[in-house]
């Protein structure tokens, strides 16, 4: 069956002037055209090509061989390249932009700006259409997540309490700011973890984690740092907090600790200067 706003690899079961037919199979339910503009060269009957699927102005279906940025059923980060009194058009990567009515945006779009749009295939008007509120179209309630497990996030909001994430493309989340140590931007793609899973099922967010699992791999890693740099690293517990984060990707509060507890198991010596590995190793 023939998936609208995702990619498809379908056969070549016609070829015309204009373009080619394509099928799923042999038989002709479910015809695609393939522009002959959008086709390679060495396209005949009985090729498999793989293409994306959308609906023209009159509901017939089209394929190209672009792949947008994103899929129906995705989220990504898009630009704003119009905006009209029904609606803002973003650029996702195909000849005809992406257009987000005004019913489905969650603020107002302002020209030339990103913003974090999810694709949806409308069945009353048989299009292909976006949306920047996004809760219509991700859970809000992650049962099978569970604490500690690390997630790729995409930030979509900011708020008083924090910072609104997707999370695995499929649910919503929340990194509160006292978790978001580097404060992210709208837009960003963020490794995470969950921090914890509520009694509602809604998911809090953390950038690292804190448990002794999350301390011990962090303690690995300065050791492994300090190996792989001749058991010397000027990076110490007065280094200013984005070189920590740029490094190891945590907080300057996590990073001291984890050191604290190396010097406590005598495994390196700190000084003003430098932090250093002991002789003694594991």
């Amino acid at each position: 069956m023939i998936q609208v706003g995702t990619l498809n690899r379908l056969t070549v079961v016609g070829e015309f002037p204009f373009g080619f037919q394509l099928s799923t199979g042999s038989d002709t339910e479910g015809l695609v055209t393939l522009p002959t503009a959008e086709a390679p060269a060495n396209l005949a009957a009985g090729s498999t090509i793989e293409v994306f699927v959308f609906p023209d102005e009159t509901g017939s279906l089209l394929a190209t061989t672009r792949r947008p940025v994103i899929e129906v059923g995705q989220t990504g980060v898009l630009k704003a390249v119009n905006v009209t009194h029904f609606g803002a058009f973003f650029d996702w990567g195909l000849e005809k932009d992406l257009l987000v009515p005004l019913q489905h945006q969650e603020s107002t779009v302002d020209l030339g700006m990103n913003y974090v749009v999810h694709a949806f295939f409308d069945r009353k008007t048989h299009r292909i259409l976006g949306a920047t509120r996004l809760h219509p179209f991700l859970n809000e309630h992650g049962e099978n997540f569970f604490a500690g497990q690390a997630v790729d996030c995409l930030v979509y909001a900011k708020t008083e309490l924090g910072f609104k994430v997707v999370v695995e493309g499929t649910h919503t989340g929340l990194l509160f700011h006292s978790d978001a140590f580097i404060p992210p931007r709208v837009g960003d793609a963020i490794n995470a973890v969950i921090k914890s899973v509520r009694e509602d099922g809604k998911l809090d967010i953390a950038l690292q984690r804190t448990d002794k699992h999350g301390r011990d791999t962090l303690s690995d890693a300065i050791l492994e740092d300090l190996d792989a740099h001749g058991g010397l690293s000027t990076l110490t517990d007065k280094s200013p907090p984005d070189e920590i984060y740029a490094r190891f990707k945590v907080s300057k509060a996590a990073y001291k600790k984890a050191l604290g507890n190396l010097y406590k198991q005598r495994k390196i010596v700190i000084d003003k200067q430098a932090i250093r590995r002991t002789e003694q190793k594991d």
